[in-house]
């Protein structure tokens, strides 16, 4: 086995082709697309995914050095989990710095003023094309005007700040399980020894799996 240098390594895009396509589920919000997939030895397979329009997830970090985070039921695990801050790009070349705002403000009445990508990940690439970029948030504050009126789910959504050491605790516990939550965390921890915060990528940096509007 050849041993990689670890500094070289990057994603590579590639496509293989596709002989057929065709979508047997389209819902409102995502669909499920069938492909047929030539594979490298010539044969032939179907691979079933989701399509998906991506999302943006807030990571808000306070002078306290807690995080808000929001406790949300989710129907298809039958849990109630605790989350940051997320949402869909509902509209086609949404710019995701605008859409993690928009989170901020509507789940948690919060803005910020300084935003950086925390980090870009794929959540389940054998099953979906989900890509969700993670942002940093700081010098956080109350929004303005009135509370984003919520419905559904959100309804009975539960807001808190909470340390974020004992976050990265309940994730290696296995008692959170919110993939957002758990990436955020980590990837934050690791940032801290990785350069610093001021390091990270600034909230514009140019996102391929999602290519935006600036």
């Amino acid at each position: 086995m050849a041993e990689k240098d670890a500094g070289a390594l990057r994603d590579a895009p590639r496509q293989w082709r596709v002989t057929a396509s065709e979508t047997p589920f389209e819902g409102g919000k995502t669909s499920v697309r069938t492909d047929r997939v030539v594979m490298p030895d010539g044969s032939v397979a179907a691979r079933d995914y989701q399509v998906h329009p991506g999302s943006v997830a807030v990571l808000a970090l306070d002078e306290q050095d807690r995080v808000l985070v929001i406790s949300q039921y989710r129907h298809p695990v039958r849990h109630k989990l605790w989350e940051i801050p997320a949402g869909l790009l509902d509209v086609p070349g949404e710019n995701p710095l605008g859409a993690a705002r928009r989170e901020l403000y509507e789940e948690a009445h919060v803005k910020a003023e300084d935003w950086r990508v925390l980090v870009d990940v794929y959540t389940s690439p054998g099953g979906s094309d989900e890509a969700v970029r993670i942002f940093l948030a700081r010098d956080l504050s109350d929004a303005d005007g009135e509370r984003f009126e919520v419905c559904d789910e959100e309804a009975d959504m539960e807001v808190a700040r909470v340390p974020l050491a004992q976050l990265v605790r309940g994730a290696l516990a296995g008692d959170l399980h919110n993939n957002c939550l758990v990436t955020g965390v980590l990837a934050l921890t690791a940032a801290r020894t990785e350069g610093g915060l001021d390091a990270l990528r600034p909230a514009e940096a140019p996102w391929p799996a999602r290519p935006f509007r600036a």
